[in-house]
């Protein structure tokens, strides 16, 4: 008898990878997907002071909402587990379904940082509110995050609660200001495997990006991502879709429930970073007047010109950007391995497109900020960075952000990457080197003319005895030299990060394409590295 390989995917979402061209995602997807928290995800969602959740009202339809507490109103008691302390407002319409139990789809959000992470599960009630036992987890990329900064006012009284069947001209006004909004979709089958339940999304572009076609349709573009297709997989095996659009100056909510088809050939578009398109059907509409006393503003007063002082060619398909302010005022303070969020009015776009891109420099140099930058056959922003804009350009940032940095002030690290996740690393690498910190640098390329930065590293490490390299080229050029260009011909694999690297107490950061990440990690684990010293980023 065949055995069934085990996938953390269900027929819907391989049916839309399928379609989608993505290839075999579950072959290297499963270390992303888990079924626990980990270490890094529950302090991440134990910090924050609400959660967008999906999940099914008692007559089927499916909703999302947000689900605000009191600071530390979230807590991970094991990394199977996530309690709420707080209650929904009657007009929530998942209020009964979280009183009566059942499946939930939950992502966690920072809009500040550009952070989330998902994961699903069934909730049920406790002594002090609710309790969320997890079935699968996992992480995102801060693409199409509109950053915005958070505050907490005294909540207005609670508007009446509204309902409709179509949309108002209010709501039309609010869909087409939106830059934000949060989608909801699930899937149930007969068995017990952890991808059944449901599923709460993020969704981002420039203002407007979500297309009112009547009172009663809208579309919503589908944009790159991880290839996982959550909601499209789940979309189709199961219509039933909900949404909710956030109005942040006044803590209002406008719930939408419907179903939904999917665009697979949308053909010439005004959205051209579209990769499909998703059709709502609206059935039901819910308007919740001032329910949140959270508040979100733009982080307009961060966002600042830049212009580009130098555009410095490093390889075949990379090219370095050094960013300084126009004016006089200094640049924020970065910190190694974080990323730095531009926004790009590039011609015959609607409104801004906005990109992040780790800061590759020395994070000491305050003149300037440093993106090496990979130019994509198909990335919008890449290819109008490396083909359009010259020196002199103005661009405008964002400041420096995100948490995949260098852990303690002393400990030995391993910084382990592939193809562009060099970036971060080599900011890294700075810093460990004005630290005194022990780090092994290794990096994996194609061959040596896909190798930016390798001087650079290779000063570093000539000038600093506690510094170490180890390069491997997966398939070298006759013109590459083993033992100066790159050290190991063949594949970067954990085996090898262990003989180099393999002190008891190194912690280990990796960065490059998810399918490297998601292998390596598992590989290291495998060989016994604990899951606290394991540190990743994925692109």
């Amino acid at each position: 008898m065949t055995q069934v390989p085990t996938t953390p995917f269900h027929q819907g979402e391989r049916e839309a990878q399928r379609r989608a061209g993505v290839g075999d995602v579950a072959s290297w997807a499963g270390g992303f997907i888990r079924d626990f928290l980990p270490d890094q995800h529950r302090d991440f969602h134990t910090a924050l002071p609400f959660l967008v959740m999906a999940g099914s009202d008692l007559n089927g339809r499916t909703w999302v909402t947000v689900l605000e507490g009191a600071d530390g109103f979230l807590h991970s008691p094991t990394p199977y587990q996530l309690s709420l302390r707080t209650e929904p407002e009657p007009s929530d319409p998942l209020a009964e379904r979280l009183f009566s139990g059942g499946d939930v789809g939950v992502l966690g959000i920072d809009l500040a940082s550009r952070r989330r992470n998902r994961f699903n599960g069934r909730i049920s009630r406790s002594s002090d509110g609710y309790v969320i036992d997890v079935q699968q987890s996992f992480g995102n990329c801060p693409q199409y995050i509109q950053q915005r900064t958070l505050s907490r006012t005294q909540a207005d009284a609670p508007g009446t609660l509204k309902r409709f069947s179509q949309l108002t001209r209010d709501h039309i006004h609010w869909i087409e200001r939106a830059d934000t909004m949060f989608m909801g979709s699930g899937h149930h089958d007969h068995s017990e495997a952890r991808h059944n339940g449901f599923d709460a999304s993020h969704r981002g572009g420039a203002p407007g990006f979500v297309k009112v076609e009547s009172e009663q349709e809208l579309v919503i573009p589908d944009y790159a991502g991880n290839n996982f297709f959550n909601t499209i997989g789940n979309l189709l095996k199961d219509p039933r879709v909900g949404l909710v659009f956030v109005d942040f100056n006044q803590g209002s909510l406008l719930h939408i429930s419907g179903t939904a088809r999917i665009d697979w050939s949308p053909g010439a578009s005004s959205d051209p970073q579209a990769r499909r398109f998703i059709h709502v059907t609206i059935e039901r509409i819910l308007e919740r007047r001032h329910v949140l006393s959270l508040r979100w503003q733009r982080d307009l007063q961060y966002t600042r010109d830049l212009t580009i002082k130098r555009k410095v060619r490093e390889s075949k398909d990379v090219t370095s950007f050094y960013l300084a302010p126009v004016d006089a005022h200094p640049l924020k303070p970065a910190t190694a391995g974080q990323h730095l969020n531009v926004d790009m009015q590039i011609p015959g776009q609607l409104g801004t497109t906005s990109r992040s891109y780790s800061l590759s420099g020395d994070p000491a140099d305050s003149q300037h900020y440093r993106l090496s930058i990979k130019r994509e056959a198909y990335g919008l922003v890449s290819r109008y960075l490396h083909d359009v804009l010259g020196e002199g350009a103005i661009i405008k940032a964002g400041r420096p952000s995100g948490d995949f940095v260098l852990p303690g002030k002393e400990t030995p690290v391993a910084l382990i990457s592939a193809g562009i996740g060099l970036t971060p690393m080599v900011a890294m690498l700075h810093a460990a080197a004005r630290q005194g910190r022990p780090a092994w640098y290794l990096h994996g390329a194609r061959r040596g003319d896909q190798h930016p930065l390798r001087q650079e590293v290779n000063e570093l490490v000539a000038r600093h005895a506690h510094l170490h390299q180890r390069i491997f080229y997966s398939q070298p050029a006759p013109e590459d030299r083993l033992g100066h260009d790159f050290h190991v011909a063949g594949r970067l694999s954990a085996a090898a990060v262990l003989e180099t690297a393999g002190h008891p107490e190194t912690h280990y950061l990796v960065c490059g394409p998810s399918a490297f990440v998601a292998n390596l990690t598992d590989d290291l684990i495998s060989y016994g590295v604990p899951a606290a010293r394991l540190h990743s980023e994925s692109f």
